[in-house]
């Protein structure tokens, strides 16, 4: 089983623990994931099922859409409501438009220090496993952008928001640092991711589903060739297909840039890098039989 599945997460599960239970439900150990999701967190989380876990380093990158909701007035060591409680603080008389105000500096591109409640590893280990010990370490602050930040809903001390935003981008950090910014603290009691880049729920498998078993997972399946929609396709001849299979390098009259190269058939056999004038660099090689 070779493509992308789309998972809705449930919460209290790892992304990990998905993707273990993918490995044991569909019969496959090549299962990868492309972005993990908190344990509090819900939603798409897109699996690599065998040939496509070679496509990981190219999904990460991709943007994600989230709906979350802040509580005021209380925060937590994890910036969310698995952590335990650090401080309670009165919330102050808010209106929707002077919050407003405050998430004009959480638009565009800003700096942001990740959690110590997260899989970041700083000197071989992970922040988390440094923050159950009561350790606390200076984390490098990380360039992120927010396409679109929504204000939902504001009901006493619970903030409603929908935002699209880069790789990298903690909400955790966002509630966390909305919290400072009205002087009450906060912390991120839901969270559900609705999309990765162009993969949302409406692809989803839930994991009820999934332990139906492959059969189940088979029509949901996101095949090689629709894995990295955004990057041109160029149709190979028959000649330049079997080129490829045997790792020859050729030009070939395209763009500049990453862009998939598929047989006649639509299938994918590989991703390369075209450059004007010179041979193929390849990214990605997925072998199959080419026809003669």
């Amino acid at each position: 089983m070779d493509g992308l599945l789309v998972v809705d997460k449930p919460e209290g599960l790892t992304s990990f623990d998905v993707v273990r239970k993918a490995r044991r439900l569909l019969g496959t150990s090549k299962v990868g994931h492309t972005g993990t999701l908190d344990p509090l967190a819900t939603g798409a989380l897109v699996l690599c099922l065998g040939e496509a876990c070679k496509l990981v380093p190219f999904l990460t990158e991709l943007d994600k859409v989230y709906c979350t909701e802040f509580v005021l007035g209380v925060a937590t060591d994890s910036h969310d409501a698995q952590g335990k409680v650090v401080q309670t603080r009165p919330v102050p008389a808010l209106t929707a438009e002077a919050l407003e105000a405050h998430l004009c500096a959480f638009r565009g591109r800003f700096w942001q220090v990740p959690p110590m409640h997260s899989a970041i590893k700083q000197q071989g280990r992970r922040l988390y496993a440094l923050a159950r010990q009561g350790i606390e370490v200076e984390r490098e602050a990380r360039l992120v952008e927010v396409h679109h930040l929504q204000l939902e809903a504001l009901e006493g001390d619970r903030v409603k928001l929908k935002l699209h935003a880069s790789k990298g981008f903690f909400v955790r950090s966002l509630a966390h640092a909305l919290g400072e910014a009205l002087g009450c603290g906060a912390h991120v009691r839901h969270l559900r991711r609705l999309s990765v880049g162009p993969f949302g729920l409406e692809q989803a498998l839930t994991l009820p589903a999934l332990e139906a078993g492959p059969a189940c997972a088979q029509p949901r399946l996101i095949p090689l060739h629709k894995a990295l929609p955004w990057l041109p396709a160029h149709v190979l001849s028959a000649q330049e297909a079997r080129k490829v299979q045997h790792g020859a390098r050729f030009a070939l009259p395209a763009p500049p840039g990453p862009l998939r190269l598929v047989d006649e058939e639509g299938q994918l056999l590989a991703l390369a890098q075209a450059v004007d004038g010179e041979p193929l660099r390849y990214l990605r090689v997925f072998p199959r039989p080419v026809p003669l």
